[in-house]
C-alpha cells in the first residue's frame, strides 16, 4: 500500500509521507519520500489515525462539521484530529483494521494517494 501511494506521488509529481496505522492507531508503516518536507511527515500519521480513529475518510470531517460551532471549532483541538483529505480508513468487508494517511501534496492530491494506497488492499 505504501508503495502503491508513492508510485501515485510519483505521477502526480509531488513528495510525500505516507503512514499505516493498525486498528489501535499504532504505527504500523511509515515511508517519506527523498525531498519530502519534515512537518507533513507527523501529518501523515495523524491522517491515518484520525481515519482509524472514526472509520471514515479525513476529507469528510469538513462537510459534517462546518455548520455546527461546537463541533467544529472543539473537534479541531482534539489532539492528532485532521480533517482535511488524505487520510482514508482500510476496512477488511465490515472489519475496520487500519488507517493510511498521505502529506505532501494539496489534501486532494493526498486523497488521490491513499485511496490509490486502498486499491491495492
Amino acid at each position: 500500500m505504501i508503495g502503491q501511494a508513492i508510485e501515485k506521488a510519483v505521477e502526480l509529481n509531488i513528495k510525500v509521507s505516507v503512514a499505516v496505522v493498525d486498528d489501535g492507531g499504532n504505527l504500523f508503516g511509515f515511508m517519506r519520500m527523498d525531498g519530502a518536507k519534515v512537518i507533513p511527515s507527523n501529518i501523515a500519521q495523524n491522517k491515518a489515525y484520525t481515519a482509524v480513529g472514526f472509520g471514515i475518510s479525513t476529507a469528510d470531517w469538513y462537510d459534517r462539521i462546518k455548520d455546527k460551532p461546537a463541533l467544529l471549532h472543539g473537534m479541531v483541538h482534539t489532539d492528532r484530529m485532521t480533517i482535511f483529505g488524505g487520510g482514508q480508513p482500510i476496512y477488511d468487508g465490515e472489519d475496520l483494521i487500519g488507517g493510511i494517511g498521505v502529506s505532501g501534496g494539496s489534501q486532494e492530491q493526498d486523497d488521490l494517494c491513499a485511496l490509490s494506497a486502498l486499491s491495492v488492499f
